[in-house]
């Protein structure tokens, strides 16, 4: 194990690009996961069920905090880097260069599956249901985000989003709602994730809701998360910002 003097000093501000090209490499792997599993199911439904594309994304998750958390804090998701900074776990200062990793690493994937399958079907973007209206499908994406941001913050401050608690509680989660709520919205609770194949795509009609819906969860979360454990922990803020292990 790496104690904090015998690798980088990650509170210096000239290792920031690692942390970084983390959130990109990590955004990357989900964006991939997510998108390509759906892609895979719809056009080799017999090799990949349903229940195996809406599965990936969260063992995805799960991979990325056990491989990058110690690096970035494995936010991989806008919503998430929102709901540290307004918790008062991570600097402001830092939130765009995250999100705009986030969001190349997410269009970066959406790039790559498209030189792999061409653009498909669906192409793995976020759209509501059958039969299910947007403002439903926005309802849906809000309730989910906040229980996905709920459970990151509570992770994090209690053991740090690094290592079994915080992977398996929300690689678990994601892949949860994504049984049960994957048909009335996708349940992507994430804008890099569902803006990437949109913008690929060319098709930016439901965008919207994959936006709003977790932004609002967020926002929601983080004041559930004051309610619960009231001020921010020195754990939560190890957490979001990523800092190296220690024996």
């Amino acid at each position: 194990m790496m104690e904090r003097g015998a690798g980088p000093d990650f509170t210096d501000p000239k290792t920031e690009w690692r942390r970084v090209f983390a959130e990109a490499w990590g955004t990357f792997l989900l964006v991939a996961a997510a998108a390509g599993g759906a892609i895979g199911a719809e056009i080799t439904p017999d090799k990949i069920p349903y229940a195996a594309a809406v599965v990936a994304p969260g063992l995805m998750v799960m991979v990325a905090i056990y491989a990058l958390g110690d690096v970035s804090g494995a936010h991989l998701n806008p919503a998430v880097t929102l709901a540290f900074s307004l918790r008062r776990n991570f600097p402001w200062r830092r939130a765009p260069a995250y999100i705009a990793a986030q969001l190349i690493g997410g269009l970066a994937a959406a790039g790559f599956l498209r030189f792999i399958f061409g653009v498909v079907g669906k192409f793995g973007a976020s759209s509501p249901g059958p039969g299910i209206s947007d403002g439903r499908a926005l309802a849906m994406e809000t309730l989910l985000t906040c229980g996905l941001v709920n459970t990151i913050l509570a992770t994090a401050a209690g053991a740090r989003n690094v290592g079994p608690n915080a992977a398996v509680a929300v690689g678990g989660y994601i892949a949860l709602v994504g049984l049960w709520a994957g048909p009335v919205s996708g349940a992507s609770m994430n804008p890099a994730r569902s803006l990437a194949p949109a913008i690929v795509r060319g098709d930016l009609s439901h965008v919207w809701i994959y936006l709003v819906g977790p932004l609002a969860g967020a926002l929601i979360a983080v004041g559930f998360e004051w309610i619960l454990k009231g001020a921010p922990s020195a754990e939560g803020t190890k957490a979001a910002q990523g800092a190296p292990k220690a024996d």
